[in-house]
């Protein structure tokens, strides 16, 4: 079975679920980060203080535009703001991205734009790395010109690939809960977790039925070995909600196969 823990272009972990408090965190987050990207000297303090202001700004426009678009204009805003930075335009238009500096004479923001320029394509560090995933998100989809083109496409490099460390990460221990106890309700909880405290713009790429469907696979906690549900449900509810007309047996086989 694969299991669809995402959309193509979610992100893994939030730490709030509203743009007001995200603001707050991003700011103090930011000015007392202690991670650095393994391959460069920690930044200094005037700079983190540029970025959390700017990650401040940016929750408030994110609050702003959150609170004005229903759930299916907000993700359908959110794949307008994400093929900017990776849909085919972007390419077609790599020059003048990689032309393109801030409307800034400070030295820092420049740097950290050619920085950027210079690591989608493939060469040097991401200037973003190490961020958490909520400040992340607030540059990837940030497209009041605070932010470059190519420092919204590292932003989102980084998230992608923290999101693929978690996306392996918790299917490991789905993986490890299914030979142990035969069920996977561990790993639905882990996974509906993770999408609870996604912000909004993200929750909105998902579908409708995403969280009442782990939340019915939660509550049946079912047993993929006995084929039984052990909590609330009936053993047949399983295979509407995965969509699945194979038998039980091979459910969980194909689980244990699969990939994210």
């Amino acid at each position: 079975m694969t299991m669809g823990i995402g959309p193509s272009t979610p992100v893994v972990s939030q730490t709030t679920s509203d743009s007001r408090t995200q603001g707050v965190s991003a700011t103090k987050a930011v000015q007392g980060q202690n991670t650095e990207p393994s391959s460069s000297s920690p930044k200094p303090s005037s700079q983190l203080s540029t970025l959390a202001q700017q990650l401040s700004d940016s929750a408030l426009r994110a609050e702003e535009r959150d609170a004005s678009l229903d759930r299916k204009a907000l993700g359908q805003k959110a794949d307008a703001l994400l093929s900017q930075i990776t849909g085919q335009g972007y390419h077609n238009n790599r020059a003048r991205y990689d032309a393109e500096v801030p409307n800034t004479d400070d030295p820092e923001l420049l740097e950290r734009a050619k920085q950027a320029t210079s690591f989608v394509n493939g060469r040097g560090s991401n200037p973003f790395s190490g961020l958490s995933q909520d400040q992340l998100v607030l540059i990837i989809y940030d497209d009041s010109g605070t932010f470059t083109t190519n420092e919204r496409r590292a932003a989102w490099r980084e998230d992608y690939d923290q999101r693929e460390a978690w996306n392996q990460a918790v299917v490991a221990r789905g993986k490890l809960e299914y030979s142990q106890t035969g069920k996977m309700t561990d790993f639905f909880k882990e996974v509906l977790g993770n999408y609870n405290n996604l912000p909004p713009i993200m929750q909105a790429q998902y579908p409708d039925f995403y969280a009442p469907r782990l939340e019915h696979l939660i509550e049946m906690d079912f047993n993929f070995i006995t084929h039984r549900a052990e909590g609330k449900g009936a053993p047949e509810d399983i295979f509407e909600i995965l969509m699945s007309s194979e038998d039980f047996a091979n459910l969980g086989k194909r689980f244990v196969n699969s990939k994210v």
